[in-house]
């Protein structure tokens, strides 16, 4: 995967303009940030055939083996208020979703508030990291990691995580992908600036949305319950209705959602 091969493929306006591709790096995450503090413009991506200290939601590290996934960051400097921002990991789950819909649109979704899955399993996660400045977003980060092309899992995550490669039988053109992720990105994205919320975007990601009308548990470290999800609201909250009747709104942030019976 070379920067050329992704070039080639590319038809954004803006995002991916200022494109760095490494061979091998700590975290595709840290190199955003590093730029974003050096002066980088908007929409600069960053992206990795490996990386040595990848990462996920709660520090969760993320298994990045070399030449087989696509690990990518994309740096935006966004001029709306901090607790906005946190709707650019929906954004961005949305994006690669539509991107994974062009190759096999039957058997996947969105596992709130950003996982991609597949037939049941999880081929994606998203981590945004945002800097703030006197009450000011200075960057907002967001990093991605797809399983392109793995054809085997650890035991300890195989029950729950899966590949495009073994679910469409075929190995995926890394560099395509990252583009097709951009293209809907960006076409979102733009949607999401009108408002500065998901508002233009919330029926389209609802539509995808796995959990939607099904029953999960809420693990909230104040309290756990269930309920049934009816989907997100224009914030990226998922409305919950507890079994009381109540109606809630789950703020992401250090919340999880399960399925009653399984991952999803």
């Amino acid at each position: 995967m070379k920067k050329e091969e992704i070039i080639s493929y590319l038809d954004t306006a803006w995002v991916a303009r200022n494109l760095v591709v490494h061979e091998e790096t700590v975290s595709t995450n840290l190199d955003a940030k590093q730029l974003a503090e050096e002066g980088a413009e908007s929409g600069t991506l960053v992206v990795s055939e490996m990386q040595t200290a990848g990462r996920g939601r709660r520090g969760r590290t993320w298994i990045s083996p070399a030449g087989e996934a696509v690990y990518m960051s994309l740096l935006l400097r966004p001029s709306c208020k901090p607790e906005q921002a946190s709707a650019l990991t929906l954004v961005m789950a949305l994006a690669v979703l539509e991107a994974v819909e062009e190759l096999k649109p039957e058997s996947c979704g969105i596992k709130w508030p950003n996982d991609i899955v597949m037939n049941g399993k999880k081929i994606c996660g998203i981590l945004t990291e945002m800097s703030v400045e006197k009450n000011e977003i200075s960057h907002v980060v967001v990093g991605v990691g797809i399983n392109a092309n793995q054809s085997s899992f650890d035991q300890e995550i195989s029950e729950t995580a899966t590949s495009l490669f073994l679910e469409l039988g075929k190995r995926v053109d890394r560099s395509w992908l990252i583009s097709r992720v951009m293209h809907h990105f960006e076409e979102a994205y733009e949607e999401y600036e009108k408002t500065w919320d998901l508002t233009g975007l919330v029926d389209r990601y609802n539509r995808h949305l796995l959990n939607k009308d099904r029953q999960v548990r809420v693990l909230d470290p104040k309290e756990e319950y269930e309920g049934t999800a009816l989907g997100i609201n224009a914030q990226g909250e998922l409305l919950v209705r507890k079994q009381d009747g109540e109606l809630t709104e789950v703020y992401a942030g250090e919340v999880s959602v399960r399925g009653i019976y399984g991952y999803v």
